[in-house]
This record gives C-alpha cells, sequence and structure tokens, in this order.
C-alpha cells in the first residue's frame, strides 16, 4: 500500500475509534439517550455493515458465542459508563484497561516481562491511581468501574482473534450474536423514547465508527505490524478527548493530563519494550 495512503487510513481508522467515545457522549448527555437503546443500535447497525462487507467479499459468516459474549460486556458496559464520564476520560479509562489486561495471559503463562515492561507497567498503573484517587475531579467510580470492565471485556474479544482465519467475518459473526443479548438488556432495562440525533448518533457508531472503522483497521493492520499498530493507538485517547473539548465543551482538569502522561507513557514503555519478534512473511 502507497504509504500516504496508509497514513490517510490509519487516521480515519484511529478517528473512528475515538468517534464512538463522542458519538456515545453526545447520544446519552445531549439528547439524554437510554444506554441500552444505545448499545443495541450501535451493535445491530455495526453488524449489518459487517454483513454486508462479508456479502460483498462472499466470506462466509464467522465467529462464536464466547466473542459475542465478550463484545456485549464491552459495548452494554462501554454505553453505561459515558453516563458519567466525559469523552476523554472514559477513552483513558477503556484504552488503560484494555493494554493492561493485554499483559495478563503471559503473565498468568509464567512469562518474564523485559525490565523496561515492567517500567511501563508501574508507571500505567501509577498514573491509573492518580486519576481514580478520591477528589473534586476524579472520575464517578461507578463509571469508573463500567469502563473498566468494558476494557476487560474488549480485551477478552481481541485475544479471540487469532481463533479466526477471517477478522472481518469473525466480527461479523460476533456482532450478530451480540445483538440478541443487546436485545434482552434492551426489553429489561431500556426505554423507548429517543430523539431522531440520538438516534443518528447509535446509527453512526454502530455502522460507521465500529462497522467501518473495523473493516479499515483490518485492512491496514498487516501493513503497520504489531508495534507500531499498538503505538498508533496511544492516539486513540488523546483524539477522544480533542474531541470532547470542541464538541462537548469538556475541560482537562491536572489530574487528568498528569495520569494521562503516565498510563499513555507507561504503555508505549510495555510496547516498544516487547522482545522483536519475525514478522510473517
Amino acid at each position: 500500500m502507497p504509504l500516504p495512503r496508509l497514513v490517510l487510513l490509519t487516521l480515519l481508522t484511529l478517528m473512528a475509534f475515538a468517534a464512538n467515545s463522542v458519538l456515545c457522549r453526545l447520544a446519552l448527555f445531549e439528547e439524554r439517550m437510554d444506554p441500552a437503546l444505545f448499545t443495541l443500535l450501535r451493535l445491530t447497525s455495526g453488524a449489518l455493515v459487517l454483513l454486508l462487507l462479508c456479502a460483498r467479499r462472499h466470506a462466509p459468516r464467522q465467529g462464536d458465542w464466547g466473542g459475542a459474549l465478550a463484545l456485549i460486556v464491552y459495548a452494554a458496559a462501554f454505553s453505561f459508563a459515558y453516563l458519567t464520564l466525559t469523552a476523554g476520560t472514559g477513552a483513558l479509562l477503556l484504552f488503560a484497561a484494555v493494554q493492561l489486561s493485554m499483559l495478563a495471559p503471559p503473565l498468568l503463562r509464567g512469562e518474564r516481562l523485559p525490565p523496561r515492561q515492567w517500567a511501563g507497567l508501574l508507571l500505567a498503573m501509577a498514573g491509573l491511581v492518580l486519576l481514580l484517587l478520591p477528589g473534586i475531579t476524579a472520575p464517578d467510580p461507578m463509571g469508573a468501574a463500567l469502563m473498566m470492565t468494558a476494557g476487560i471485556g474488549w480485551a477478552c474479544y481481541t485475544l479471540r482473534a487469532p481463533h479466526f482465519s477471517d477478522p472481518l467475518a469473525a466480527n461479523a459473526g460476533h456482532f450478530l450474536r451480540a445483538s440478541l443479548p443487546a436485545a434482552l438488556i434492551y426489553l429489561l432495562l431500556g426505554q423507548l423514547q429517543a430523539s431522531p440525533a440520538a438516534i443518528g448518533y447509535a446509527l453512526a457508531s454502530g455502522a460507521l465508527a465500529s462497522g467501518l472503522g473495523y473493516a479499515l483497521w483490518y485492512k491496514v493492520l498487516p501493513q503497520l505490524g504489531r508495534t507500531l499498530a499498538a503505538s498508533v493507538q496511544l492516539l486513540v485517547p488523546l483524539l477522544a478527548a480533542l474531541a470532547g473539548l470542541i464538541w462537548l465543551d469538556e475541560s482537562w482538569s491536572l489530574r487528568l493530563l498528569l495520569s494521562s502522561l503516565g498510563i499513555l507513557g507507561g504503555i508505549a514503555l510495555v510496547i516498544w519494550g516487547r522482545p522483536p519478534v519475525r514478522e510473517t512473511p
């Protein structure tokens, strides 16, 4: 892929990932949409787009219920967390929970981390503790717990990816299956009333930011390589925070700034401290 096109598609993908936080916050905070309905519309519209992309490629749907369970945990906890969190804080907590959870399997297998990764892990944890310490600028505890649960769910979802030969087809199957428990959550907890703008935000989050966003990501991922792909994702919380400043009139506190430096800097050390691996030709 030509470099200018790769850069453009990568930036579009990162903007799509960040847009999920902003669109959810717009729907829930500005339009007072029910989070259960947002989750349902996001997953069903995302499933539709992914299925259409698979049909265009004549690719059979993949996925399983294990991946669907991890996806619904992520999507539901993500939506309910944004009832109280700002876009920037939510994206930062989500990203930290995902990246730190991804370290759990190697540690449980008894693998030893290089010193740079240990330093990065401790720095990221310190930044997370600073963010969550009680105080006037601390995020809502329930919202923070829900967003970290969403991050763990997304990490579990990501770790299942190697089980499938076609990531796009696997996502299509997972989104379709996850729509069923999302409908059940909506029937139990949701409310029907929603403004046209809120419905539009939810559909954009599912069809564009999730469905097309993931399709673009799987297109650029082989070109970027593992380390660079993980590194560029450091921009997602920053893009979400910047969008929150512009469209949601959110503000940053000194605590959030310092914790962001600790979390993102620590995760960068974890990523760059990985031992080199031979790329598959």
